[in-house]
């Protein structure tokens, strides 16, 4: 129709056939490329110049010579090709068996213990797995979850953010951690009182632990020296074993970090600590979520393990 705009009236065949004879540098070379004839491709080039309403080549002799508009539409075709080409190569690589990525979610301190272990039984069992990890902190994580951005989400909040099913991995206590020869190493389970006056090495004023942890010495109206403060249970850790103070943290962040400088002892009070995995509702499951998910849970238990052992 002679009254449709000239946006629909340009196909993308009228920029295949100028590519080609910009690529080519003729009419005739152009239409071995498209594998047609030169009249034909003259015809189309013809057809969009008209669409156009400029010429995009002086005829020199029987040949074509780009002038500048042709020049400056060839830049742009350029870009467009090359953007082409890469969703091709994308396309034909989702073809090979490693091509997909897992995309998983977690808090930072999953991403630094449990996280890694499940991780290695995974590509255990499944050698061509690939694994994309993003630590996120709270409440990015569950709204970036309910909105279906990723496969698979860890986090330590028992409830499904909308859009999500929660499974719940872990339920364990928190637990002390001590620089090795401390007087309160040789305790194997510590109460409320055993704190009172010591360097004690807090998470930051904004976590909902150090909230939990913090209202049980005040009940109990024991008084801590609290002197250093971080945000991250691994970042705790690492200050408690320089023998910056004790803490007390989460037994997955406490057990990546135990060594000859670092040891943990049980609480004879509860501060519950929980690990859900988060799955989106409206994203299509990729195969490997499911022995993701036998990972953690396998990873999940042997930390169980671990902790029950301690002395």
């Amino acid at each position: 129709m002679t009254d449709a705009p000239l946006a629909h009236r340009i196909t993308h065949r009228h920029i295949e056939v100028f590519r080609a004879v910009m690529t080519a540098g003729s009419a005739t070379g152009a239409a071995d490329l498209l594998h047609s004839s030169q009249p034909t491709v003259s015809r189309e080039l013809a057809r969009l110049e008209s669409l156009l309403g400029y010429a995009l080549f002086e005829r020199v002799q029987g040949r074509l010579r780009a002038n500048a508009r042709a020049l400056a539409l060839w830049d742009e075709v350029q870009r467009s090709w090359q953007g082409l080409g890469r969703v091709i190569g994308h396309a034909v690589a989702l073809g090979r068996p490693d091509a997909v990525q897992l995309s998983m979610l977690c808090l930072p301190a999953l991403a630094h213990a449990l996280l890694p272990g499940a991780a290695a039984r995974l590509m255990h069992g499944h050698p061509q797995a690939r694994l994309s990890v993003t630590p996120q902190e709270s409440p990015l994580l569950e709204e970036w979850m309910s909105a279906q951005r990723f496969d698979l989400g860890l986090c330590e909040q028992a409830s499904a953010p909308p859009g999500t099913r929660a499974e719940a991995l872990l339920t364990l206590d928190e637990v002390a951690v001590l620089p090795a020869g401390h007087r309160l190493a040789s305790q194997s389970t510590l109460q409320l009182q055993d704190f009172a006056g010591e360097y004690f090495v807090s998470l930051s004023a904004d976590d909902p632990y150090r909230r939990l942890i913090d209202a049980r010495f005040a009940e109990a109206g024991v008084a801590r020296t609290l002197r250093l403060e971080t945000h991250s249970a691994a970042a705790v850790c690492a200050m408690v074993q320089q023998g910056l103070g004790v803490a007390i943290v989460n037994p997955v962040t406490a057990l990546a970090a135990a060594s000859a400088q670092l040891v943990l002892r049980r609480l004879a009070f509860s501060i519950p600590f929980s690990v859900t995995a988060l799955l989106p509702l409206y994203r299509p499951p990729l195969p490997e979520v499911a022995p993701m998910l036998d990972a953690l849970r396998s990873e999940a238990a042997d930390i169980a393990r671990r902790l029950h052992a301690l002395a």
